[in-house]
């Protein structure tokens, strides 16, 4: 019975690494899946674990994808001449629900933050700068959030490649400061990408 006990406990434990979860919400969770979804968590422990496994960064933008390149990346519809920057790939969803773009994507998976240790090199920012520097892009979207440290990763970005003749904007319509891309609306979005502003 101990046993049993130190597993359950695990497994609420277990429940609360996701973002917003705490003891309660785990302890919910944990004993709908015991009590009432059985087969359906048996499942759910399937496919964390594939995922875990197969899902990686595309070698490209470095957005979620089984394979080695993205389904966005390896579209040839997409707009090689412009790509948006953001910093990550619920970021990417939200801007294509939007349907407001048709280029490339850059993902960051973070942005910086010197007293976190988020370093350019966590962000892949080199290898951005190769990326465009070997393309056709002519602009860069930076989306990344309207935060602090949102505004000091646009301005590194900018920064690393001034040398580079191409548009550098940033989206500022209707997305408020503080905010996450992810829970603006769509419309709002849209707006947002639309109505981009040069960084100066």
């Amino acid at each position: 019975m101990k046993s049993d006990e130190n597993l359950l406990s695990q497994l609420v434990q277990a429940f609360k690494i996701l973002p917003g979860i705490g003891e309660k919400s785990a302890q919910r969770m944990a004993f709908y899946l015991l009590e009432k979804n059985r087969e359906g968590g048996s499942n759910l422990a399937k496919l964390i674990s594939a995922s875990v496994e197969k899902i990686r960064n595309c070698s490209s933008c470095r957005n979620l994808t089984e394979d080695l390149i993205c389904d966005i990346c390896g579209d040839d519809r997409r707009d090689k001449k412009i790509m948006c920057v953001v910093e990550s790939p619920t970021d990417v969803l939200a801007i294509e629900k939007s349907g407001s773009f048709k280029g490339k994507y850059f993902v960051l998976m973070g942005r910086l933050s010197p007293i976190d240790g988020v370093t350019p090199q966590d962000l892949g920012i080199p290898k951005l700068v190769s990326n465009i520097k070997s393309s056709e892009v002519q602009e860069l979207i930076i989306a990344t959030s309207p935060t602090i440290e949102g505004d000091a990763t646009s301005f590194y970005i900018k920064d690393q490649l001034s040398e580079n003749n191409i548009l550098i904007s940033r989206i500022a319509y209707g997305v408020p400061m503080g905010g996450e891309l992810e829970y603006v609306d769509n419309t709002t979005l849209g707006r947002a990408i639309q109505g981009r502003r040069e960084i100066n």
